[in-house]
């Protein structure tokens, strides 16, 4: 038996993202449950594991329900120590754990303001004053971190921690409306677009789901932040460089060439249970640029 995860659009739902980067980042095992944001009725479709209503939400193996980012990341660093989900070192793993917190309970504004939506990035999106006010906190609490600890990396507290994980989606809503911030959290953003877990969840976001329109903005849109997809196309067969579908982890039945590799993928991930068209595998190829 395995935890089972339940998330929901990983184009919109920026907590299923941090709930998956807890496994997929730690490279714990999962089965993966999607859960559809089309209709609006996710409290509907998570009936069955009550009383969790909303995304992420883990069934452990003993049947117990996690519905809270903060409760799954603190059961899954109790279960499998190893995985360093939080920092060994005391005072950055309370540093750590103060972040992931603040994040949990606050910025409210910015959350409220720019929703999470990863298949796009706009163009002149003006911040609030309350909406500046916590990216200005950001900047403070993301640089106290990194300054009180001494760390020359990328990541807030040393290694990519459970605290980096749940300032993904904030790093994604920074990119995608513009957001001004320093140059060092600009740097962490940067961070985070490269990072090769955070682009296959992006890819995700390609390969299953629909536009929503009430998350859409009427603004004018430019290009990615980030990396460029790489040029791909749909091939025959294989071999593929990986045995598992990176969406799904089943099987690969069908396959892509990017990069110079082939790389193979099953259709469980789509949300229609079919094949996209090979036109539309240019988009999953973005997820691989920095391997």
């Amino acid at each position: 038996m395995t935890n089972t995860l339940y998330i929901g659009d990983p184009a919109y739902s920026s907590w299923s993202l941090r709930g998956w980067l807890l496994f997929e980042r730690f490279g714990l095992e999962r089965q993966t449950v999607w859960v559809d944001f089309a209709n609006r009725d996710v409290a509907a479709q998570l009936a069955a594991i009550a009383p969790a209503r909303t995304v992420p939400a883990v069934v452990t193996d003993e049947g117990a329900v996690l519905g809270e980012s903060l409760a799954i990341a603190e059961e899954l660093a109790s279960r499998f120590p190893e995985a360093g989900i939080w920092p060994e070192a005391p005072k950055a793993r309370a540093l750590a754990r103060a972040l992931a917190c603040e994040m949990h309970a606050g910025f409210g504004a910015l959350r409220s303001a720019c929703p999470m939506a990863l298949r796009v990035a706009y163009d002149g999106f003006v911040p609030s004053e309350e909406v500046l006010a916590d990216l200005a906190r950001l900047d403070l609490i993301w640089a106290h971190a990194r300054e009180t600890l001494g760390v020359e990396g990328p990541w807030l507290c040393g290694d990519y921690s459970a605290a980096d994980a749940f300032y993904a989606p904030v790093a994604a809503r920074i990119a995608t409306y513009g957001l001004p911030v320093s140059e060092a959290s600009a740097a962490y953003v940067a961070a985070h677009l490269a990072d090769p877990a955070f682009r296959r969840w992006r890819g995700m976001g390609f390969a299953r789901g629909e536009d929503l329109p009430w998350y859409a903005k009427d603004l004018p849109k430019r290009e990615w932040p980030g990396a460029a997809p790489l040029a791909a196309e749909a091939v025959a067969d294989g071999p593929s460089v990986n045995e598992a579908c990176p969406y799904s982890g089943k099987p690969v039945t069908h396959f892509m060439q990017a990069g110079g590799k082939v790389w193979g993928f099953c259709n469980a991930f789509c949300r229609d249970k079919t094949v996209p068209d090979p036109l539309a595998w240019p988009k999953f190829a973005a997820l691989y640029e920095a391997h």
